[in-house]
């Protein structure tokens, strides 16, 4: 499948929303100074509504660090989609809002109370609220930036009502602050998503074969490591590499860009016999590897052999052509617990020599069931 233009978006978002889980010691620091200054404003003045922001900020404090703690596993999942990205950045959101409402609230509050000492602990913590929004959460500006507004603006209100020159000129610093604080998530933010959509499409290609888009040797091995290597089961794996017969007086009679055009649509057709789960990658040249997982025995993989066979068999139409050109296929299969990339690949190799060299089109080398079995044995 084209490496598009939509799934470079979606690997973005991914990746953006991988950013902000990882704020957990910014937002503990954030959660304490606020519990505490509350608390030590409350004792001071021996307020209940102060320390009922006390403790409505532990609670909410305590809900935004849930929300970190229980979804920092999952973003940090090697093979997270979109659609769960999107789900654990709607919950990151609704922790970080509800923890803006509280601190503007709670914030707007104390500059209705006399002591000026509580004024400047509580801009203090506005302050570090909105640099920490900026920088922890900042990739993300629909969350940082109403957030920070949630957050300081009421008591920026607040502390304009006071008519006093000073607390107008701190309210004037605040929105100040504030502004050039979003303008600066918004620039940090836009760049950021360049950069990382630069460096997902560099490491796409490198990942790719370029004619056919195929997963190249590095591809399939990453995909094996991830999807094989690391599973602990005892299904069956099988591994069929195949190559084209005939394919070099394609390229004589018709032109390279006739072959091609081949090798793209072959590309096209094995994708296309594959199970959902299942991958073919494009070795070089005329040679292809397809990896089948989770059989319940050797007849599934004789079956795709044959599929892959037929498949390719069918005429191609290519810049007024039409092509026929035939394949051999040998294949291999193992455990899923013991499996191993290159010892699949030189067995089923091993077995395409012997298709091509002998003329059934399809070979299985059964060496490494047989070993399995003498070990089981």
């Amino acid at each position: 499948m084209p490496f598009r233009t939509e799934t470079v978006r979606n690997s973005v978002h991914v990746e953006l929303v991988r950013s902000i889980y990882t704020t957990l010691t910014p937002t503990t620091i954030m959660s304490v100074g606020f519990v505490l200054s509350f608390s030590a404003m409350a004792f001071a003045a021996h307020d209940i509504i102060l320390m009922a922001c006390a403790l409505i900020g532990v609670l909410s404090s305590g809900a935004r660090i849930a929300v970190l703690i229980l979804g920092r596993g999952k973003s940090a999942a090697p093979h997270l989609d979109v659609h769960e990205a999107r789900l654990l950045e709607q919950r990151f959101a609704i922790a970080y809002y509800q923890f803006a409402a509280v601190l503007g609230s709670s914030a707007a509050y104390v500059f209705t109370l006399e002591p000026a000492r509580f004024h400047m602990l509580t801009v203090c913590l506005l302050v570090g609220y909105g640099a920490g929004a900026a920088a922890g959460v900042g990739l993300r500006p629909r969350i940082a930036i109403p957030s920070m507004i949630i957050g300081i603006v009421p008591a920026t209100v607040a502390a304009a009502l006071r008519w006093d020159p000073i607390y107008w000129a701190t309210a004037a610093m605040m929105i100040a602050l504030l502004a050039g604080g979003a303008q600066s998530v918004l620039a940090r933010s836009a760049a950021a998503s360049i950069e990382i959509a630069k460096r997902l499409t560099f490491e796409a290609l490198a990942r790719r074969d370029v004619l056919t888009t195929l997963p190249n040797r590095l591809a399939l091995r990453e995909w094996f490591d991830s999807h094989i290597a690391i599973a602990d089961n005892r299904a069956l794996l099988a591994v069929h590499c195949l190559d084209l017969d005939k394919f070099k007086p394609v390229n004589d009679v018709f032109g390279h860009p006739v072959g091609d055009g081949l090798l793209k649509a072959i590309a096209t057709r094995l994708t296309n016999s594959l199970r959902p789960g299942d991958i073919a990658a494009r070795l070089g040249g005329d040679e292809f590897a397809v990896i089948q997982r989770d059989l319940r025995n050797v007849e599934e993989a004789a079956a795709l052999a044959q599929r892959l066979r037929s498949a390719i068999a069918e005429p191609f139409s290519i810049q007024g052509h039409e092509i026929s050109v035939s394949t051999c296929v040998g294949y291999a299969l193992c455990r899923r617990s013991s499996a191993d990339l290159d010892e699949l690949l030189c067995s089923a190799d091993q077995a395409l020599y012997i298709a091509k060299n002998t003329g059934t089109g399809v070979e299985y080398n059964d060496v490494l069931m047989k070993a399995m079995g003498r070990l089981a044995a």
